[in-house]
């Protein structure tokens, strides 16, 4: 059996662009994240113990995402380097990162990145 923990759709607002201006206004940003991890002990216990706090990982997510960089790449990477290293039973990540409306002249809802891990 497969377990996983899921952050879907996770809106937060934050300072990431190669361009200064991006950094300095801003933009909103959509955060989909899928841990594998084998959850079986908690599916017994009911124990918080036995399983990964999905309200820490939020933490952790916004944490990370409150550090302005300039490609979403370096953001997505740093998120997935703070999960692993306090989290070592993760087995798999998969975190899509993507800008609202990027400064680019295309009509478009967002340019995103996706790092399977």
């Amino acid at each position: 059996m497969e377990t996983y923990i899921l952050l879907e759709n996770v809106r937060l607002y934050a300072y990431h662009g190669v361009g200064e201006q991006e950094r300095i206004v801003g933009n909103h940003y959509l955060i989909n994240l899928k841990i594998k991890i084998n959850v079986m002990d908690a599916v017994r216990s009911d124990s918080l113990e036995d399983t990964i706090s999905y309200a820490d990982v939020f933490e952790m997510v916004k944490k990370e995402m409150a550090i302005p960089s300039k490609l979403l790449e370096h953001v997505a990477g740093r998120i997935i380097s703070a999960l692993r290293k306090t989290y070592p039973a993760i087995e798999n990540i998969e975190l899509k990162l993507s800008k609202n409306n990027p400064p680019m002249g295309a009509d478009m809802d967002y340019a995103s990145v996706l790092i399977i891990d």
